[in-house]
Parts: structure tokens; C-alpha cells; sequence
């Protein structure tokens, strides 16, 4: 069946929802049902009873206009149903329900109200973004990086389509406009595969060990597809190198190191494209989740970016999705402006400013 483009920029993923139900048309599971929930939806109807859509999710599924931030009806009617087939969208903050007594009776929690959050994780981790001036980038990067900057409206060019970006929806009437990057993957790979063959150093000695590492070394396509499965990952870096007539790695050392200059050389290649594209000026960079705990990878990010990184706070994802609920329930007040200024205030935050 021939696939409509995501409407929107959306970067078109085989995983995207459009085609997951364009390539079950003809399946009986389709033709029998009578919702689809996504899956933080799925776990609030199980509490509440409640069928709705949170936007930012649904943002990612190839059927919502960015525009208009609600589904797209011309690609709704591609999917063959008897039905409305999805739920009425809910924007984060609003009351999805209240915690049903067959289900909150045995916690304690019946009658609790359930809140709608970004429940994209991306969506909840840029509002945990400590930002103290609009005009920055995020990296939210962990085992994936996303790498981008908050819009108020879509970028709907052809330079954008082909530069890979997406527009996907943010909370208060946001754009996250960002590319995904391949993030902390391929050393996680390559410390697993040292690990089997009995070394013990951990993460944080592998990246003293690339730290101790001369700087000059080869550098590679972080986002190159041959990176994508797991297993073997020191063999395909260094084939990578040889393909490009750079030197190849052999230590420890020098594999992680190219492993780390490649992703902060793409997240700066990301950022400078980002603002390119968008209009956006960018004066500070924000990394948070896991892989701020990098010191390395932040202060090389700086160096190839030519910003300052804030690096932090590493539960960005958790404590965007808490002040969401926090404000829901009158706690505390305030835009996205306000609320990251309290996380500036309260997290404990470390800044990288470029050395060369």
C-alpha cells in the first residue's frame, strides 16, 4: 500500500502509527476495533475509565495536523474503520479523570485525580529544561538524543523535510521542532562488548579513559545506519573509520573517544541546522538526562557548538512531567518561563563554556 508522507514535517519512521495501521488494513484486528489508544493513554483509561488523547503523543503519529493541533481528517479517512477511531485529544494539564474505586480501592488512591503530562517523554523532558533566556537548544539525551529547539509554531519548508527534522507538539501550545540523534547508544554497545570480553571499567572510567585520549582522533557518522543494531559495535566503528581513510581506533581509549567527539560534533551539527532552518538565534545550549552526567561529551558539545552548555538536571523527563501536575493542582503557578525558573533555581545545574 502506497504511505502518505506524515502531514507536517513529521520525520516519516516505519514505526510511525500512520503506517503501522496503513500496513493492517486488512487485518481483523483492525477491522474489529473499536478504539486505539496509545500507550500512556491506554494506562489513564485503565485508571479512569476516561478514552482520551494526550497531543503530544499523538503528535508523533503521522495523523495530527501541527497547525491546528488536531487530527488531521484527510489521512484519518486513509485508515478503513467504522469509526472514529481515535479519541478526542486532551492537552497536558487537563483532568483526564479520576481514579476509578475498582482500581484505587486496594491503594488507597480511588477518586485521586489522573492529570494529563507531555506523556511524549521528549515533551515532559523540555519542560524540565532549567532555561533562564527563550532563546536556547535542548539535547535530551540518553540512549537516543533529541536535539532541537521550542517553536510556538511549525516549520513547514522543504529544507526542513530534507534535513530530517520534525515538528512534533509540546506543552502550551509548543512546537518541538528537533532531529533525532543516535545519543549514547553506541558507546553503551561498546562498553557491553568490553564487559563480555572481561573488562570491568564502567562507564564513567570509559570516559576518563577517552578524556586521556589525545584529541585529532577520527571522527565518524554518529547517525550512519550500520550503528543501528545492537552486537559487534567496535568492529563497525572501526570499518567506519577505514571507509572514511582515518585512522583506526584499537584501545579502549581511542574507540570511545571517537565515539564521543562523533556525537558532540553531531549534536553541534544538529543545533547550527536547527537554528538555521527555524529562524530561532541561540544563545545557550541545555543537556539534560542522562547523558549530562558525561562531563566529556558536554564540554566537547561545547567546544563543536562554539555555546555554553548547561548540563542537567539528569531527570529532566520526571520533574517536567511533576510540574505539570504541580500547576494542574494550583501548587504552584506560571507559563514555561516561570516553571523553568524554578528548576534553574533548584536543580543543581554545571555549565561547560567552549575552550576553543
Amino acid at each position: 500500500r502506497r504511505c502518505p508522507p506524515p502531514l507536517g514535517n513529521l520525520t516519516p519512521l516505519p514505526f510511525n502509527t500512520i503506517y503501522q495501521l496503513l500496513a493492517d488494513t486488512d487485518e481483523p484486528l483492525l477491522a474489529h476495533a473499536h478504539r486505539a489508544l496509545l500507550i500512556p493513554d491506554l494506562l489513564a483509561f485503565w485508571l479512569t475509565g476516561a478514552q482520551r488523547c494526550e497531543v503530544t503523543n499523538a503528535s508523533t503519529t503521522g495523523l495530527l495536523d501541527p497547525t491546528t493541533r488536531h487530527w488531521a481528517p484527510d489521512l484519518l479517512a486513509l485508515i478503513p474503520h467504522h469509526g472514529p477511531l481515535f479519541a478526542d485529544l486532551i492537552e497536558p494539564g487537563e483532568v483526564i479523570g479520576q481514579v476509578l474505586p475498582t482500581t484505587g480501592t486496594p491503594t488507597g488512591i480511588a477518586g485521586v485525580d489522573v492529570i494529563a503530562v507531555g506523556s511524549h517523554d521528549t515533551a515532559s523532558a523540555v519542560v524540565g529544561v532549567p532555561a533562564t533566556t527563550p532563546n536556547f537548544a535542548y539535547i535530551a539525551c540518553g540512549t537516543w538524543g533529541l536535539v532541537g529547539v521550542e517553536l510556538t509554531t511549525p516549520v513547514l519548508t522543504d529544507a526542513s523535510r530534507r534535513a530530517n527534522f520534525t515538528n512534533e507538539l509540546g506543552v502550551d501550545n509548543t512546537v518541538r521542532y528537533l532531529r533525532n540523534v543516535m545519543g549514547l547508544w553506541v558507546l553503551q554497545q561498546c562498553h557491553a562488548e568490553w564487559q563480555r570480553a572481561g573488562d570491568p571499567t564502567d562507564i564513567a572510567g570509559l570516559v576518563a579513559k577517552a578524556a586521556a585520549t589525545p584529541t585529532g582522533g577520527p571522527v565518524i557518522d554518529i547517525d550512519d545506519p550500520t550503528l543501528l543494531a545492537p552486537g559487534d559495535m567496535v568492529f563497525r566503528i572501526q570499518q567506519l573509520c577505514r571507509s572514511t581513510d582515518q585512522p583506526t581506533p584499537k584501545s579502549v581509549g581511542e574507540i570511545a573517544r571517537c565515539v564521543i567527539d562523533s556525537l558532540a560534533a553531531a549534536f553541534a551539527r544538529t543545533i547550527t541546522d536547527a537554528a538555521q532552518l527555524s529562524g530561532k538565534h541561540i544563545e545557550i545550549v541545555h543537556l539534560v538526562g542522562g547523558g549530562a552526567q558525561n562531563t566529556l561529551l558536554c564540554q566537547l558539545t561545547a567546544n563543536a557548538s562554539g555555546l555554553p552548555v548547561i548540563a542537567g538536571p539528569i531527570e529532566a523527563t520526571t520533574l517536567g512531567n511533576v510540574i505539570i501536575q504541580a500547576r494542574a493542582h494550583g501548587t504552584i503557578n506560571g507559563d514555561l518561563p516561570e516553571l523553568r525558573g524554578l528548576l534553574a533555581r533548584t536543580q543543581r545545574l554545571i555549565r561547560y563554556d567552549p575552550t576553543r
